[in-house]
């Protein structure tokens, strides 16, 4: 039997590849650098370690059914239900080594040509979000001006908050989760909880076409439970975002956008003067008016139209 496949927190400092693979290949194994701890929604790019580290701080060890090389390639099978079968491809990349982590699915999977921009999201110079306690592999959002922390969030797993109460939220989502959400029913539920926030959407790392090409499920199932929870919750759109780094800059510029619009509403409640009533004054009105500024009026009859111009032009 191989050893276990091992995935540690890289001990580098500021490294743009968080996490260290130790493939179960050879007498003393491989060591990659990785972005992820597995390709779910693409390729992960990977690069080669000096050595594993002598106390790693391990995030997974997972037992290895089969570790083979063929040629370009490392097949790993892991003996585990889900997540269990991938692919190392070693290539060259601008005369550099380069090697690739991907599954049979993000091989096939749609790669859009597209740069993300680096502005600053509603000109925020950096934005604070909160990141849900439960949330597994958490999005970094290194690509753009933010800081994070990790709280246990009422709904959502990615949040913005002013004094402590949530302002925005998004629930993230891959295919698959999408999927088991709403086949067993628990996306009522979760939809429910994001309505009673002030802003909240659900982010999709896919594509729509992708759900009629499902194999293990009915597309028309999904697409009407799709279709009956937007009718449902109309303030909770549900986003197909195509791959996770756009799933990741549309959470980015909406809880941007969504801070900045609560910060223009209580602007606007705070420094607006109140409008002054187009109601027509009373007699009474008119009349205690008239007795506060040192006129005559008797307390019945018509008022006297000098009285009335007066108290419109003071007024």
């Amino acid at each position: 039997m191989p050893d276990d496949f091992l995935i540690a927190h890289n001990p580098e400092d500021g490294s743009r590849l968080p996490y260290l693979l130790r493939i179960p290949l050879g007498p003393d194994g491989v060591v990659l650098k990785a972005k992820e701890t597995w390709p779910r929604t693409g390729k992960v790019y990977c690069h080669r370690a000096t050595g594993w580290p002598s106390e790693p701080d391990l995030v997974e060890r997972v037992p290895t059914r089969s570790c083979v090389r063929r040629g370009a390639s490392i097949d790993l099978v892991l003996d585990r239900g889900r997540e269990n079968r991938s692919q190392f491809v070693l290539t060259r990349a601008r005369g550099r080594e380069a090697v690739f982590w991907q599954t049979a699915r993000t091989a096939k999977q749609a790669r859009p040509a597209v740069s993300l921009p680096t502005a600053r999201g509603s000109g925020i110079p950096t934005l604070q979000i909160v990141i849900d306690s439960h949330e597994r592999y958490a999005w970094s959002f290194d690509h753009q001006q933010v800081t994070t922390r990790c709280e246990g969030l009422p709904a959502g797993d990615y949040a913005v908050e002013v004094a402590g109460r949530v302002l925005a939220s998004v629930e993230r989502k891959s295919l698959v989760d999408l999927v088991s959400t709403l086949t067993t029913g628990k996306m009522r539920y979760l939809l429910a909880d994001l309505s009673t926030l002030p802003t909240a959407a659900v982010v999709v790392e896919d594509r729509y076409s992708a759900v009629f090409k499902l194999d293990r499920v009915r597309p028309a199932v999904v697409a009407d439970a799709l279709g009956e929870c937007q009718a449902r919750f109309p303030t909770v759109p549900i986003i197909f975002c195509e791959t996770r780094a756009l799933a990741q800059e549309w959470t980015y510029r909406f809880l941007a956008a969504a801070l900045t619009h609560a910060g223009e509403e209580t602007h606007v409640e705070t420094e607006a003067s109140p409008l002054t009533s187009a109601r027509a004054a009373s007699p009474g009105e008119v009349r205690q008016w008239a007795r506060e500024h040192g006129y005559a009026v008797s307390d019945r009859g018509r008022i006297p139209r000098e009285i009335r111009e007066a108290f419109d032009a003071r007024r």
